[in-house]
């Protein structure tokens, strides 16, 4: 359960006031102060409020998140109401009728967006005043891309969303062989051969490069218990409610290499030619306008540390 405290001080007077915690006076407050701040709060587009299935339910909020996948948002007001089940049946109905969401992207959004949508990633997003550990242990019994976060007003402008845990689908495989065997033997088809999808150049890549990917990826989670990894189309994803970092592996033979997109101000970091770029209005797949691009094992530190800022300031 939370306990969060936050604190006012006055300089002045040397003295310290709590701000009272405080709930939305109605399911709709809070539903619209997300949809009005969505991008900014969890990276996620906004696409339909109060969204009509055609079982009679009515999903709260629909969007696409950074990387192109799906994101379904219910919320409730308190504690004890059963937002996981009922986000659960609308998770699985949107999954059911990908068409009926394409056509939603494409007249919200675009073709581009509706044709790149990652459906494996497709999210849940439950946010109440707090979550039970029953709760808690309930989203690691299910296969699917589950988040709770808790929200609490504080005095008149202060308005937290904090990640309290997250579960993410087994069909994302830390063994990146076992990734590409599994969608070979899922789907044989022209399309999954693309040489430009992730698992097909890490498919592709020598010893070496699997070892700096994998060192990379399992760095960016031992920064925090909150870190995910999500295993795309076109990069590996470390994220806590947003990117910090997308990986690719790039194993043409001139040129092996990992290229690293990170959600850092490229003004604000020390560029290094043939390493540590500014892409700022380059095409590129990944998030983020800084490229760092890690050939060998002596240029792991440099990308390492531009990581973590990366993380902490996300």
């Amino acid at each position: 359960m939370s306990d969060i405290k936050l604190f006012q001080f006055d300089q002045a007077k040397g003295a310290a006031l709590e701000l009272m915690r405080a709930h939305a006076k109605l399911e709709k407050d809070l539903q619209q102060l997300v949809e009005s701040h969505m991008e900014t709060f969890l990276n996620v587009q906004f696409l339909a409020s109060e969204f009509t299935t055609s079982n009679g339910g009515r999903i709260d909020s629909l969007g696409v998140d950074e990387n192109g996948c799906p994101v379904i948002i219910e919320y409730k007001r308190h504690t004890n109401e059963n937002v996981i089940n009922q986000g659960l049946f609308y998770y699985d109905w949107l999954i059911d009728h990908k068409a009926e969401f394409k056509l939603l992207v494409m007249d919200k959004l675009s073709s581009e967006a509706a044709d790149n949508l990652e459906w494996e990633g497709a999210r849940l997003i439950c946010i109440a005043t707090d979550f039970t550990k029953y709760d808690e242990h309930a989203i690691k019994q299910i296969d699917k891309n589950i988040e709770l976060m808790r929200y609490k007003y504080f005095g008149e402008d202060l308005f937290l969303l904090e990640l309290v845990n997250s579960h993410s689908s087994n069909r994302y495989f830390s063994n990146p062989a076992a990734a590409v065997l599994q969608e070979k033997t899922i789907q044989e088809t022209s399309k999954k051969e693309r040489k430009d999808y992730h698992q097909n150049r890490i498919a592709a890549a020598s010893e070496d490069l699997l070892k700096l990917y994998e060192h990379i990826c399992e760095f960016g989670l031992s920064l925090g218990d909150d870190v995910q990894r999500k295993e795309l189309k076109f990069y590996t994803a470390l994220k806590k409610i947003k990117n910090f970092a997308s990986v690719q592996v790039w194993a043409p033979l001139q040129d092996p290499s990992l290229r690293i997109y990170l959600n850092l101000n490229p003004e604000s970091v020390e560029l290094k030619k043939g390493m540590v770029s500014d892409v700022r209005g380059k095409g590129h797949w990944g998030t983020g306008d800084l490229e760092v691009i890690v050939r060998n094992i002596e240029e792991l530190d440099i990308a390492k540390q531009l990581i973590k800022l990366s993380f902490e300031q996300n």
